[in-house]
């Protein structure tokens, strides 16, 4: 527990802490240069790089969450922090986040540790003389740790964050099902079935008849009320699962997290409302180079301190602290 995050006593509930942000924040105004890095399958990754362009600066990669993107409020007040004490970032959109939407049938999801490995590849190759560093949010979090526990001493990095992670997909998937929580499965349902169908209107516009029926053969999209659905019916068969449960087993970070070798912090909130109590790791799962802080309070992605007239951003404040520390032990 660090007990220097204390909740903002005007946003009692983790609702509250988890809304606040998308909804009642002013995105922080920042010059930022897109990149688009090509994968090796012929589709693409859209980069915000914002920050000191000298070649030794630290760079930090930023994963958003699901639904998100590089413009997402959390995103935009990390780049802002980082950039306040000399360091570099780059905000990635996973496929299809940016605006536009990605070229393949298949899309993001929350083990796509491939797509990370070649955005740290890039990263690596742009700026050889950086130390490079990572921190993911939610979904973000959950392919960074996977991809931390699969390249074990390899990962390239000196450094990772994540936040608010869904450790185990199956039990979040039935944790979002739950109270006031379904109002963010809804809303998730909504934007992910959307994107399914830019893509079916992209297809067919550019005429890319094998493209096209590869989604069609998923069936209808407008009966899906649950992640058990979706995941079950799009994410799975188009990323090369069984079934959800599959998915969620092979996709979970709980699973990973003895194998890291990359200084780690986690920082998680008791009472997230997409997270079980329960599918938090014990301190026994943990690779000894794993700090996780659990707070009592703060949601999902949330952390919101201070005062109505100048809340504060916890998150903003820890993160970068904890890097650069990180920095002056590799010194």
């Amino acid at each position: 527990m660090n007990p220097t995050f204390k909740p903002a006593w005007w946003l009692p509930s983790p609702h509250l802490q988890t809304l606040w942000n998308p909804i009642c924040r002013q995105p922080a105004q920042l010059e930022r240069q897109r990149e688009r890095l090509w994968l090796a399958d012929g589709d693409f990754l859209d980069l915000d790089w914002h920050g000191p362009h000298q070649a030794e600066a630290p760079l930090v990669l930023v994963l958003h969450g699901l639904t998100g993107s590089s413009s997402s409020l959390y995103v935009l007040g990390l780049q802002q922090a980082l950039a306040a004490q000399g360091w570099a970032s780059a905000a990635l959109n996973w496929r299809g986040c940016s605006g536009e939407p990605n070229l393949l049938p298949r899309g993001y999801h929350s083990g796509a540790s491939e797509d990370l490995a070649e955005a740290l590849r890039h990263l690596r190759a742009q700026r050889p003389m950086a130390p490079l560093y990572a921190v993911g949010y939610s979904l973000g979090g959950n392919v960074l740790l996977k991809y931390l526990g699969e390249s074990g001493a390899d990962s390239q990095l000196q450094g990772a964050a994540a936040v608010s992670v869904p450790f185990r997909l199956d039990q979040c998937a039935d944790r979002i099902g739950i109270g006031f929580s379904r109002v963010y499965q809804s809303h998730f349902m909504r934007a992910m079935v959307a994107y399914v169908k830019d893509k079916q209107r992209l297809f067919a516009h550019q005429g890319l008849a094998d493209h096209l029926s590869t989604l069609e053969q998923l069936g209808p999209l407008d009966d899906m009320r649950t992640f058990w659905d979706f995941d079950g019916r799009i994410t799975a068969p188009l990323h090369g699962y069984a079934d959800a449960e599959d998915y969620y087993r092979r996709a979970s970070s709980r699973y990973f997290l003895g194998r890291i070798e990359t200084p780690s912090l986690i920082i998680q909130a008791a009472d997230d409302p997409f997270v079980f109590r329960h599918s938090l790791p014990e301190a026994s799962e943990l690779a000894p180079c794993i700090e996780m802080e659990v707070h009592a309070h703060g949601g999902h992605v949330g952390f919101v301190e201070g005062s109505p007239r100048r809340p504060g951003y916890y998150l903003e404040r820890r993160i970068p602290q904890w890097l650069a520390a990180q920095a002056a032990t590799n010194t």
